[in-house]
């Protein structure tokens, strides 16, 4: 997995600067199409700095245990991560839910056929 590239506008940018249309890996170095999925964490812009640092490296944990991840992007000022796998049935189901088991308010945004945790 590449680094969880982190953009937050009170501090260093960890990672490019490009937009995402630009970052993002649509194929793997197979030539095999991704999937990608994004997670609100709510609050994310406002927490303070410890509370930032301890999501990230929750972040880091839980996405590092997945081969299947091949980019991460936490915009901190739009409270987004966005991740992008390897196009296997049922691995967003699983990462999301291993998200959230570690960071409660991280919610799914926009993936059909997954409930976001209420």
């Amino acid at each position: 997995m590449s680094k969880l590239r982190v953009q937050h506008n009170r501090s260093v940018i960890i990672g490019p600067c490009e937009p995402m249309h630009e970052r993002v890996p649509t194929y793997d170095e197979n030539g095999k199409p991704l999937s990608d999925f994004m997670m609100l964490i709510s609050g994310l812009k406002k927490a303070p700095s410890h509370r930032m640092n301890w999501i990230v490296a929750e972040l880091q944990v839980v996405l590092g245990q997945y081969k299947e991840v091949i980019f991460a992007d936490l915009n901190v000022s739009r409270s987004i991560l966005w991740v992008s796998v390897r196009a296997i049935p049922g691995i967003i189901p699983e990462i999301a839910k291993a998200i959230q088991m570690r960071i409660p308010e991280a919610l799914i945004v926009g993936s059909p056929g997954i409930t976001p945790k209420i």
